[in-house]
């Protein structure tokens, strides 16, 4: 682990990044070229302090997690992303493995989608990008820790998923479709030892993911109609659109409503709370 390089490039490439590159506003008085170390940190859910740490060469050896979500935050292309996780003494996700890195032109992508939720998922279904609307759609991805941050755990193991069923058939359906979908990711990826653990982990956790593991369960997963629950607002049901990438093996979910349709209003007074929740100054 090189940490003084380390930290130079960090803050190299932080300071390159202007804040309209990761949808943020400039704001006055900014005297930082590029990012400032809180806006960065946030961007990639980990401590400001942890982050000052790495950049000025202390601190303990960064997790491969921490470096995904920097790379994700610093807009790294592949190569970038590999010289940092070599710098940090990493091994970079290779063939076999599933990456959590995300190429800068799907990140711009995203930021497009200003006034719909959207999700970006890894062929494991760990959460690695969202747009705004999604965290008042969904609650604040970024609070959650990493291991958490699944929808395969988040339905399964947690609980808190918030899409919600109409009936037993529609909890089958779904149950059948993401087992499927980890069956087929298991299929693609045999030697990633993150999924294999996460299957591991689900099939002990969950009885009924265990069930229809033994099944051999595979179903065809498409776009789908999804209704889902929220503290401030009664159940809007959205129409969800898989947008596959696959050159890295990733989807965007990405939800929408009929234009003038009850759910479009509501999806509309969905944004504006997320909004307020956002610029809400914090204790």
């Amino acid at each position: 682990m090189d940490r003084t390089e380390l930290g130079r490039v960090l803050r190299t490439w932080r300071e390159r990044l202007r804040p309209a590159d990761v949808g943020l506003p400039a704001g006055p008085r900014r005297r930082t070229p590029g990012l400032r170390r809180e806006e960065v940190a946030a961007l990639a859910g980990v401590g400001v302090d942890h982050l000052t740490r790495i950049e000025q060469g202390r601190g303990a050896h960064p997790s491969e997690s921490v470096l995904g979500a920097l790379s994700r935050a610093l807009r790294l292309d592949r190569a970038e992303a590999e010289h940092l996780y070599r710098l940090a003494g990493a091994a970079p996700p290779g063939p076999g493995r599933i990456g959590r890195s995300v190429r800068p032109a799907v990140l711009r992508l995203l930021d497009r989608f200003s006034d719909l939720p959207a999700v970006l998922l890894n062929a494991r279904t760990d959460v690695l990008a969202w747009s705004p609307p999604a965290t008042a759609l969904l609650g604040d991805l970024s609070a959650l820790p990493e291991e958490r941050r699944n929808l395969w755990v988040q339905h399964f193991l947690d609980g808190t998923d918030r899409v919600v069923v109409a009936d037993d058939d529609e909890r089958d359906r779904r149950d059948r479709a993401l087992v499927s979908d980890a069956r087929a990711a298991q299929a693609r990826h045999p030697d990633d030892p993150e999924l294999a653990a996460l299957v591991d982990r689900l099939r002990r956790g969950s009885p009924r993911f265990a069930s229809l593991w033994e099944e051999r369960t595979v179903v065809e997963h498409l776009d789908d109609r999804k209704t889902f629950a929220h503290p401030a607002l009664s159940a809007l049901t959205l129409d969800c659109v898989l947008l596959r990438i696959d050159d890295d093996d990733q989807r965007l979910l990405v939800y929408s409503a009929a234009p003038g349709s009850p759910d479009a209003d509501a999806l509309a007074l969905l944004r504006v709370l997320g909004t307020q929740e956002v610029a809400a100054p914090r204790p």
